[in-house]
């Protein structure tokens, strides 16, 4: 099931924007507190690393991801999670815009 709408959230208006506007997101913050972001990679290939453990899901658009210590490329498209340990890193390689909640761990 995709995440189309997300209700009762505060949402910070300035926007993240990383790698030269290649990543942007904006942060939200449920009710209890929960933090995710929601934003768009557009095409590139890139490097994050995460503080806390992270779980992409992948609204729309797709990716291919490979995680810290691994030579595999995986493919996220719509509907589709992955997840990633804290403290970490991931690549990610996009050919179209991949649109994507971040839910922190």
């Amino acid at each position: 099931m995709i995440t189309d709408h997300i209700a009762n959230i505060s949402v910070s208006t300035q926007a993240s924007v990383y790698f030269d506007g290649k990543c942007v997101s904006h942060g939200i913050t449920f009710p209890d507190g929960t933090k995710k972001s929601v934003g768009v990679v557009l095409p590139s290939t890139l490097a994050f690393k995460t503080g806390a453990p992270e779980i992409m899901e992948c609204v729309a658009g797709s990716c291919e991801y490979k995680l810290a210590g691994s030579d595999a490329w995986l493919k996220s498209s719509p509907g589709e999670k992955f997840s990633i340990p804290g403290n970490s890193s991931f690549d990610i390689r996009v050919t179209e815009a991949y649109h994507y909640i971040c839910h922190f761990g």
